[in-house]
C-alpha cells in the first residue's frame, strides 16, 4: 500500500534531531523490540539514508536511521511560531481510532481492524499488524505486548515474533481460554445483559471503547457499561463492576484511582477497597453538564487535576484531593462549537481532538483554569484521538492526532507562553 507523507523538511530534520539526541532514553524504555534487537542487531547495523516514500520501500523492514547525526553540530532554532506541522501519515484503510506512544515507536490503531507501528525520527511505517480481527477500538503497550480493544467486545493481545522484530504475532485473546474453563460450568457466573440473554461475567457484552493500564492492571471500559480489571501476569479478568448507566467513553489511572468517563456525564473514580488487593469502590462522582455525554478523561501527573471532554464542546476542570478522596468543580471551558472527543495533557498544557476537526492548544493556570494559547487545522475529518511526547523538542513538543480522515499527524506545538496583541485578543477566560 502505498504510504503517502507530506513533510516539512526543516521541521523533520530538527525533530528527528531532538529525538536523536535523547535516543539512548528513548530506547531503554522501548521493550516492544527487546527480544529480538539483541540477535538482529549486527545484521541490522547499517544507517538508511533514503528518503523516498514508494510503495516498495514502505513494505520492507526499515532500519535504524542516523542520517541526521551531522545535525548535532548546527545550532537550529525553530521558527517563532505556536506550532508547525510536521508530516500527514496514511496508511490506514478506516479512521485512527486510537493512538500510543512507546519510546521511538507510535502505534495508530483503525476502525478498519489494523495497527500500524511508526518509527521515530523519520516517520516511516515499521510494521502493520492486526489485519481482519475486528474493528480496532484502542490500543496500550505493557513491556513487550500490546493490547488492542475491540469493537468484537474482545481484547487482544499481539507479542514480536522471536523470528523478526518487525512481525507481531496474536498470542491469546481476552477472555482466555483457560478463564472460559475455569467458570463456564458454574450457573453464579453467569449475568444477564440484555432480556433473555447471559453471559459470563468475564466477558464483555458490547463494543470495547477504552483500555488502561496501572499498577500491573488492565481496566477495559465498554458500551455495556461495565468497567473490567484483568491482571497483566496472568491476563486473567479478576474484576467486573457495573460502572455507568451509559456506555464507558474514557479511561485513565493516577495515585491509586482509576477515572472512566461516561456516556451518562459522568466521570466516576474507583479505588481499591483497604485489605482487598483487586477488589474497587467507588470513591467518588464528578459532574458534568446535564445531558451532555463526556467522551475522554485525563489526570495530571501529581492526581490533583482532572479534566474531562464533553459532546456539547466543553471541557470541564475538577480539583481533587486524593488523601481525603474529594474533588469539585474548578473550570468549566467552552473549547469547541461542536463535541469534544479526546484531550491529552502534557505539563502545563491541555489539548483537546473535537468533531469540528480542530486541535485547541489549552495552558494551565492558577486553580486549574484553561486559557487558549492556540488553535491547529488541518484534518479534514473530526480528530478522534491525541498523544502528546513528553520530551521537549526546541522550545515545545511532539503532538501526535488521529482523526476519522484515516490519516495520522505530527505537530510541533511552541511551549513559548508570549502572545501577540491579536493572540492575546483570542485568549479565553475561564
Amino acid at each position: 500500500m502505498l504510504i503517502q507523507r507530506e513533510l516539512d523538511k526543516d521541521l523533520v530534520l530538527f525533530a528527528a534531531y531532538c529525538i536523536n539526541g535523547c535516543k539512548e532514553t528513548l530506547t531503554l524504555s522501548t521493550p516492544l523490540l527487546s527480544s529480538t534487537r539483541s540477535m538482529s542487531m549486527s545484521s541490522n547495523s547499517r544507517s538508511s539514508t533514503s528518503t523516498s516514500t514508494t510503495s516498495s520501500e514502505a513494505e520492507e523492514t526499515p532500519q535504524r536511521s542516523h542520517r541526521f547525526e551531522l545535525l548535532k553540530q548546527v545550532d537550529y532554532k525553530m521558527p517563532c511560531k505556536s506550532h508547525r506541522s510536521l508530516a500527514v501519515l496514511s496508511g490506514h484503510v478506516g479512521s485512527v481510532s486510537s493512538l500510543a506512544l512507546c519510546g521511538e515507536f507510535i502505534l495508530s490503531a483503525s476502525q478498519g481492524k489494523d495497527i500500524i507501528v511508526w518509527q521515530q525520527p523519520d516517520l516511516r511505517m515499521f510494521t502493520k499488524f492486526g489485519h481482519g480481527d475486528g474493528s480496532v477500538k484502542a490500543v496500550v503497550t505493557v513491556g513487550n505486548k500490546v493490547f488492542t480493544a475491540h469493537q468484537d467486545s474482545r481484547i487482544r493481545v499481539w507479542k514480536v515474533s522471536r523470528s523478526s522484530e518487525n512481525v507481531f504475532r496474536l498470542v491469546d485473546t481476552l477472555p482466555t481460554t483457560k478463564d472460559y474453563l475455569g467458570k463456564f460450568m458454574k450457573q453464579s457466573n453467569y449475568v444477564q445483559t440484555r432480556r433473555h440473554h447471559k453471559r459470563l461475567w468475564i466477558e464483555h457484552a458490547d463494543s470495547i471503547s477504552c483500555l488502561t493500564v496501572y499498577n500491573g492492571l488492565i481496566y477495559s471500559g465498554s458500551w455495556d457499561k461495565t468497567l473490567k480489571v484483568w491482571r497483566v501476569a496472568d491476563l486473567k479478568c479478576l474484576e467486573s463492576i457495573k460502572a455507568h448507566d451509559d456506555a464507558v467513553n474514557g479511561l485513565v489511572a493516577s495515585k491509586g484511582i482509576v477515572y472512566s468517563a461516561s456516556a451518562d456525564g459522568k466521570i466516576k473514580a474507583w479505588g481499591k477497597e483497604l485489605g482487598k488487593s483487586h477488589c474497587h469502590s467507588l470513591k467518588g462522582i464528578l459532574e458534568g453538564h446535564k445531558d451532555v455525554s463526556l467522551n475522554s478523561v485525563v489526570v495530571s501527573d501529581d492526581g490533583k487535576w482532572v479534566y474531562g471532554g464533553g459532546s456539547d464542546g466543553f471541557v470541564m476542570g475538577w480539583e481533587g484531593n486524593v488523601e481525603i478522596v474529594r474533588w469539585k468543580l474548578a473550570c468549566e471551558t467552552k473549547a469547541h462549537e461542536m463535541a469534544v472527543l479526546c484531550v491529552c495533557l502534557v505539563g502545563e498544557f491541555l489539548c483537546s481532538g473535537s468533531a469540528d476537526k480542530s486541535i485547541g492548544i489549552w495552558k494551565r493556570e492558577a486553580f486549574g483554569k484553561l486559557c487558549r494559547v492556540g488553535a491547529i487545522t488541518g484534518h479534514e475529518g473530526p480528530v478522534k484521538c491525541l498523544q502528546a511526547s513528553p520530551n521537549a523538542v526546541g522550545g515545545g513538543f511532539l503532538l501526535y492526532s488521529g482523526s476519522l480522515d484515516k490519516s495520522l499527524r505530527v505537530w510541533w506545538v511552541s511551549k513559548q507562553s508570549s502572545t501577540s496583541d491579536s493572540e492575546e485578543k483570542s485568549i479565553i477566560s475561564c
